[in-house]
């Protein structure tokens, strides 16, 4: 029997939660989920996006408030990344463990969703030995999968390429269920979203509007321009009230009272002005300085392989990159692209060769070359060329890295935070050889112009992969290898 369309499925009602002591992410916090809808969760990177689908799932139990969840719904969810534990799983073994009892039949149900999200892949292969985008379609099948009334989608644009984001907008627009997903991606949510759940970083609440996605946008901005109107204008009441208080004063006696009255009208007026969204913050222009004394072949690349139905292809190049030369290579998710630039950055590559003296910095779109265990201070004092506190902490603080964030334990950030780390670290190291790695992955899309223009801006040698037409389209390129071809 198919169950009633429009019944709330979800309902969050005055719900508050805490990471710690110090680190408030939901203050009273209420919104609800009908069935049938597509639902997008927008927010400032370490907002609370993934929190609210830990606490719908029960991964996270909240402060205070109530969350209601309809009787026996069932509730399916495809993460940012793989869990590290399950990487050395086979692809059998991973959608096995997301089941309590043994699946006998279990293969032709992994074969039917990975024919949904477009991979093919044997079903003994370890799921490290697959690409970021590859592994980004094994997490939407393992939601699948279990065929939940409930989709939860974290970031499920992340490595995939051009084709993958296709796919996975067709079968979102033609999905009967219930879906709520965190995107940055502003085309792709566009595509199905009929609803929107806001997160104000600064106000810790939730705001819920109805609407596409490009709707809500221009109402929120539209809103924003309001409330900006209407403070102005009571600024101006308000240093009217002050001058002409200060004025009545001045003259003493019952002046002083006219004068009493005029202050608490301006106090009033004050409380009045509207808490505009400060959550909206950009990170600050940056450069990514160059290693000093950069001369002659930074990276040599004579050969490279790729990956063609599971098994390596050698292909001969003739790639030299010298100071201020940039990069870009190209290929569909799983040719090889993730595993040749971590050959090169680790200097194991057998057909390529870095200068003797040449610092390499590396953002991984898993950030595992990050410490977990370190605080982001530690992690960002390692890599500085000037450790000095001040600097650190400056460098850090244009990347919206302040106050208790410095502190924390890196494996206790929000994969946005994560990146942003990243890319701090980037300038506190003055690489001489800049590889990025989906350097847009979980970014907040306001940050990505800032980010693009340093790119660009880079005099050193650089390779970049990037899956986002537009953010390459900002960037610099001097050459490009596209490992399909």
């Amino acid at each position: 029997m198919e169950k009633p369309r429009g019944e709330v499925l979800v309902r969050f009602q005055k719900v508050s939660f805490d990471f710690g002591v110090k680190k408030p992410i939901l203050s009273e916090v209420g919104f609800s989920v009908r069935r049938g809808t597509k639902v997008t969760v927008m927010g400032q990177n370490g907002a609370g996006k993934s929190t609210i689908f830990g606490l719908i799932t029960g991964a996270h139990t909240p402060e205070s408030g109530t969350i209601n969840i309809a009787s026996n719904l069932t509730i399916g969810s495809a993460l940012q990344v793989i869990p590290r534990d399950q990487l050395t799983c086979t692809v059998r073994e991973f959608f096995q463990n997301l089941f309590t009892e043994k699946i006998y039949d279990i293969d032709p149900r992994i074969e039917a969703v990975l024919e949904v999200v477009n991979l093919k892949a044997p079903l003994d292969k370890k799921v490290s030995a697959f690409s970021g985008g590859q592994q980004a379609r094994l997490l939407l099948a393992s939601a699948l999968i279990q065929d939940p009334d409930l989709l939860l989608l974290d970031e499920p644009t992340n490595n995939l390429d051009k084709e993958g984001i296709a796919h996975l907008t067709q079968f979102l627009v033609g999905y009967k269920k219930t879906c709520i997903v965190i995107s940055h991606d502003a085309d792709f949510l566009n595509a199905f979203s009929d609803g929107v759940l806001y997160l104000d970083a600064h106000t810790r609440t939730v705001e819920q509007y109805v609407g596409n996605y490009f709707d809500v946008m221009a109402d929120i901005s539209l809103r924003i321009e309001k409330e900006n109107r209407k403070n102005a204008l009571l600024a101006k009441e308000i240093q009217e009230n002050k001058d002409k208080a200060n004025f009545f004063a001045n003259k003493g006696g019952q002046m002083r009272m006219v004068a009493k009255r005029m202050r608490e009208k301006a106090e009033e007026l004050e409380e009045a002005k509207v808490d505009v969204r400060k959550e909206d913050k950009t990170i600050r222009a940056f450069s990514i300085p160059a290693q000093k004394d950069l001369t002659g072949e930074v990276l040599k690349i004579s050969s490279y392989l790729t990956i063609k139905k599971h098994k390596p292809v050698e292909h001969k190049a003739e790639i030299s990159l010298r100071k201020n030369h940039h990069l870009l290579l190209r290929g569909p998710n799983g040719i090889g692209k993730s595993t040749l630039l971590e050959s090169i950055a680790s200097g194991l590559a057998s057909g390529s060769v870095t200068a003797k003296g040449v610092r390499v910095g590396y953002y991984r779109q898993d950030f595992s070359n990050l410490d977990f265990e370190k605080t982001v201070y530690q992690e960002l004092a390692g890599a500085s060329l000037r450790p000095t506190e001040e600097h650190i902490r400056s460098v850090a603080a244009g990347f919206l890295i302040t106050g208790e964030l410095i502190n924390s334990k890196i494996g206790t950030l929000s994969e946005g935070q994560k990146g942003l780390v990243a890319f701090a670290r980037l300038v506190l190291l003055q690489p001489g050889l800049l590889i990025l790695d989906e350097p847009t992955n979980h970014i907040n899309f306001r940050h990505l112009p800032v980010i693009a223009q340093a790119l660009s801006a880079y005099s050193g040698a650089m390779i970049v992969v990037s899956h986002v037409p537009d953010f390459v389209a900002k960037i610099r390129i001097d050459e490009t290898l596209d490992l399909e071809k």
